[in-house]
């Protein structure tokens, strides 16, 4: 525990951070199972959808590496267009 009260402020903030992206990493994760859980493609382009803002979002403000965001995206377009090609 630290004894300055700034270091004392900045653990607090940082728990309070590190809480949001805990929320925002979950979001995230929750999204992209749904995708991939998705048994059309119709379905799948829905939650495709949501899936990008969300890493989009996460992306722009720096909670996910960009090029991580971009990566997954990516992955789950490649997979939506598998489901659309098996219908």
């Amino acid at each position: 525990m630290p004894n300055i009260k700034s270091a004392q402020k900045r653990m607090e903030l940082s728990r309070k951070w590190q809480a949001r992206n805990r929320v925002v990493r979950s979001r995230i994760r929750t999204a992209i199972k749904r995708v991939r859980q998705a048994e059309d493609a119709e379905t799948a382009t829905e939650r495709l959808r949501t899936a990008t803002a969300l890493l989009d979002r996460a992306a722009g403000r720096r909670q996910m590496h960009p090029n991580r965001a971009a990566r997954l995206k990516r992955q789950l377009q490649l997979h939506v267009n598998g489901l659309k090609n098996e219908a």
